[in-house]
């Protein structure tokens, strides 16, 4: 949530700033929004001093022996006239609330212009991209080939965009995902955690995924509903809400995997074919919660740890930074990593590293005391895949297959799949 203040002191920049977004704000309706709210909070400040005088004069006036009548009913007719000020006080704090709830985040000074992905800015490659004899498979190709990958079966459990993995892609799976928490946790310092895969709507909402993306989401029948976590961000960015660290607290760096679930509402017809978008699959999420001068330096962190997992499995990638109009909704500024897939001869992204600066903070109410002034303010959250464990199996098998079809293990998951190098037919 942005900061309310910064429209009430520069409403016409913030609203060219998020045309850039992509959001148009009516910038007459909100201005009259909060002329609204400032006469009401002037009326209900006022109304107070006068019912706290009169109120006072009661006092006096019964010391003195005189009728007090006339002043307690002018206090009672005050209060009444208090009670519907506030009322329309709260009615307009929430008509702006709503209307924050909707607007993305700003964007970082350093974010580049532009209005889609083709405006990307591609920052750095790694890698060599392989070469083959032969005409490369893709993985829908492959998991034919081995009868290792049913979509057919998932489809008649659970419907379209479900995939159902066997024998050793099954194993190849969770061997990519154990080697990327050991990594995160034994190399990179982060703390793992396990977390629920339902979580509360005010959850969602605390990092922006509510209530703009209800759409997108899967949600219980319950009253109220319940939301299968559309990636880990959600549950474990909330484990700072509602809290006041101290200093020496920070930063705190979280590692967890976990399903995401996603309806993909709006992409009928972008990559229906095999793994690539998917209703459910897995993701290694890494999350820090930091002091807002350690922002920049724990997103360049993040995203280095992000490349060392696709380092050590020997695959291709280059890293881009999203365009004002490409980004997410929470992020002021993101990174993405793409990963060579032969099948499709192009980068696929497989890692999204955002820096949210204080824009969920601000709706969980996550702070952190300032040892030097003594005061709360905001933390800083941000967020990556490290890496989305399905398209890194792709990557893997795409990048790693040989021209008979069997696919070579990368050797630093061979320890992970019981000192198995080959994947044969």
């Amino acid at each position: 949530m942005l900061d309310p203040l910064i429209l009430r002191n520069d409403l016409h920049a913030t609203v060219a700033a998020l045309e850039t977004r992509g959001y148009a704000l009516d910038a007459g309706a909100y201005e009259a929004l909060e002329a609204r709210r400032k006469a009401l909070q002037m009326e209900v400040e006022e109304l107070q001093s006068k019912r706290n005088s009169n109120a006072k004069s009661i006092g006096q006036a019964k010391a003195k022996g005189e009728d007090i009548q006339p002043l307690l009913d002018a206090v009672a007719e005050l209060g009444d006239q208090l009670k519907t000020a506030e009322a329309s006080f709260r009615q307009v704090r929430d008509e702006q609330a709503d209307w924050l709830l909707d607007m993305p985040n700003l964007a970082a000074s350093d974010v580049p212009a532009g209005a889609d992905e083709s405006e990307n800015v591609e920052l750095r490659k790694w890698g060599v991209v392989p070469t083959f004899e032969f005409e490369p498979r893709d993985h829908v190709e492959l998991g034919e080939l081995h009868r290792m990958m049913d979509s057919e079966a998932a489809a008649k459990l659970a419907g379209a965009r479900f995939t159902l993995l066997k024998s050793s892609f099954a194993r190849l799976h969770r061997a990519l995902a154990q080697f990327m928490l050991d990594v995160h946790t034994q190399e990179h310092g982060y703390t793992e955690v396990y977390v629920p895969y339902l979580v509360k709507g005010e959850t969602m909402q605390g990092t922006g995924q509510l209530p703009k993306f209800s759409d997108d989401a899967f949600a219980t029948t319950d009253d109220p509903p319940r939301y299968l976590v559309p990636t880990a961000e959600v549950p474990v960015t909330n484990l700072a809400a509602d809290q006041i660290f101290a200093a020496d607290d920070l930063p705190l760096k979280y590692v967890a995997q976990t399903p995401c679930f996603r309806r993909e509402a709006g992409s009928a017809g972008q990559d229906t074919r095999g793994m690539i978008r998917q209703h459910q699959f897995e993701k290694v999420e890494l999350v820090h919660i930091v002091r807002a001068e350690d922002s920049k330096a724990a997103h360049e962190e993040l995203i280095s740890n992000a490349e060392i997992i696709l380092q050590k499995l020997n695959l291709a990638y280059r890293t881009i930074v999203l365009c004002k109009g490409d980004m997410g909704f929470s992020a002021c500024k993101t990174y993405d990593i793409e990963v060579w897939l032969p099948g499709q001869g192009t980068y696929r992204e497989i890692s999204s590293c955002s820096n949210c600066s204080d824009f969920q903070a601000r709706r969980m109410k996550a702070r952190v005391r300032n040892p030097e002034s003594g005061k709360n303010e905001l933390v800083h959250t941000l967020n990556g895949s490290g890496l989305a464990v399905g398209r890194t199996l792709i990557a893997v098998l795409e990048n790693y297959q040989q021209q008979d079809g069997s696919v070579r293990i990368p050797e630093v998951l061979q320890p992970y799949m019981g000192g198995q190098e080959l994947i044969t037919l």
